[in-house]
Parts: structure tokens; C-alpha cells; sequence
């Protein structure tokens, strides 16, 4: 899909982000009326982090599971068919493949499909998966590629804070190989989104970490980021509410000058 400058990737400009375990499709249609996109997932799509997953459970954390990890994918986002707005599916695994044929679900529904270069949990980067990505640009390119030449619109989400990882070079090699979208968590490193916006001018910046309010959303908005996701509150309405207000009324202000963005042609939903 051949990106188009000058659209956003979704309307409104804000996303829930994906939570471990729990961001299915109710959690996506509960915060529909405030979000433009809805990321669920992450999914485990291969052995090693399927694997990696069930080490994460049996310490207690919240992980998707499900027999069948493209069968799961294609029956949420379906479940999100009518939904207004645009999802995406947070995927990892060691190799690109597993992700070329959950990318091919993903085209089937309009939805977006977001390399996972995030999750720093031990037993997800042992298996070649998450955050060990960013230190390793061939592979993450080869996840990437094989995405977006399967038909979807590819993001990547990375973090911010990486020892030894020049995080802007990350991103502009993810852009290169097909990322529309870059979902950068910026940890304690707000700042950082004004390089990785620098680094790749016709990427879609959407920023994360932190998101609450007017405050908080200026701030990421003048680093130059074209969207803003909201994490851990993202079951809290009246914080989504919130951050749908201030992005409304950042880029009402600033049209029709701002960054241009580029998204996949088939437009928003």
C-alpha cells in the first residue's frame, strides 16, 4: 500500500496502546468514542515467543494465549468490523515470516500491523523478539519488510532509554524497509521523540508514555509528533476524553501548517 502525505494514519490523531492480556476487541469498542485507534494484543505468534509467553504467565503476568494465534487475530479484528475506528494488531516473533502471515490477516481487515521492538521483559529478547530488536536492525528490517510486502500498513513501537541502541537510526532503517508508522515510547526521554520526528520526516510519529492530559499532549505535539497513544489509563474514559480534547484542539490550531504524515491510501476510518 503506497503511503499517502498529508493524511493522518487515524482521526482522531490518538490511540490506545496495546496491553499485554488485555487489549482485545471490548477493550478496543470501550474506548472507540475517544480514539481514532485501538492497537490490541501483544499476540505470540511463533514458538519461541509463545514459548517466552507461558515463562511470562507462570510469573504472573497477563499474556494472549490462544490455540490458534492467526485464528485469534482474524476473529478480534473482525469482532471490530463495524467499529469507527481504525485497529491495529501488536504482533511479535524471532523471524519474519509468522509476521508476513499475520500482516496478510491484518490487510484483510484495514488494519494496521505493529512490530512489536518494545516488550523488554528477559524471556521475550531471549527468544529474538521485542526490544533485542532495536539492537539488531537487520532482523527488525526483515520483520518489517515482510510485513508491508505482504499488503499492511506497518508500524514499529520501540522505547526510548536502550543502551548502545541510536534510536532515530532504528527508526529511519524500520522507515526505509516499510514502516508507516513509528510508536515510540519515550520512557523518562520525552525529547527523544523530536529526533526519531527529525530522523524520519515522512513517518507517522505517534508518541507514547505518559499521556494524561493537555499538558502532556502539548508536549509531544511540539516535539513534533503527529499522534499520541494513551497506555495504562486506556480504560479510563474521562483520561481519553482528556487527550481526544487537547489533540482536537492542537491541530485545529495548527492547521494547515505541522508535519506532513503519511498513512496507508485506503484513508481513515
Amino acid at each position: 500500500m503506497t503511503p499517502a502525505a498529508d493524511t493522518p494514519a487515524f482521526v482522531p490523531r490518538v490511540a490506545a496502546a496495546s496491553l499485554s492480556g488485555e487489549s482485545d476487541a471490548a477493550w478496543a469498542r470501550a474506548a472507540a468514542p475517544h480514539v481514532g485507534c485501538a492497537v490490541l494484543g501483544g499476540i505470540a505468534l511463533d514458538e519461541p515467543t509463545r514459548e517466552a509467553a507461558r515463562e511470562l504467565v507462570e510469573r504472573d503476568r497477563d499474556e494472549f494465549l490462544p490455540e490458534d494465534p492467526l485464528g485469534f487475530v482474524d476473529d478480534e479484528l473482525a469482532a471490530l468490523a463495524d467499529a469507527p475506528l481504525r485497529p491495529a494488531f501488536n504482533v511479535r516473533a524471532a523471524g519474519p515470516d509468522p509476521v508476513a502471515e499475520a500482516a496478510e490477516v491484518c490487510a484483510r481487515h484495514d488494519a494496521i500491523i505493529e512490530v512489536n521492538a518494545h516488550c523488554r521483559q528477559d524471556e521475550m529478547c531471549a527468544a529474538g523478539a521485542g526490544q533485542s530488536l532495536l539492537s539488531d536492525t537487520e532482523r527488525l528490517a526483515a520483520q518489517v519488510r515482510a510485513a508491508s510486502e505482504a499488503g499492511a500498513t506497518v508500524s514499529v513501537k520501540c522505547r526510548t532509554e536502550v543502551p548502545g541502541v541510536d534510536l532515530p537510526a532504528v527508526c529511519r532503517r524500520a522507515h526505509a524497509a516499510g514502516a508507516a508508522l513509528l510508536h515510540v515510547d519515550a520512557m523518562d526521554s520525552e525529547g527523544a521523540v523530536a529526533a526519531v520526528a527529525a530522523a524520519c520526516p515522512d513517518a507517522v510519529v505517534v508518541a507514547n508514555n505518559g499521556v494524561r492530559d493537555r499538558r502532556t499532549v502539548r508536549e509531544y505535539l511540539s516535539y513534533g509528533a503527529d499522534a499520541v497513544s494513551v497506555g495504562r489509563p486506556s480504560d479510563r474514559p474521562e483520561v481519553l476524553r482528556r487527550v481526544r480534547a487537547a489533540v482536537t484542539e492542537w491541530f485545529d490550531e495548527s492547521a494547515p501548517a505541522g508535519r506532513p504524515t503519511a498513512a496507508d491510501g485506503g484513508g481513515d476510518r
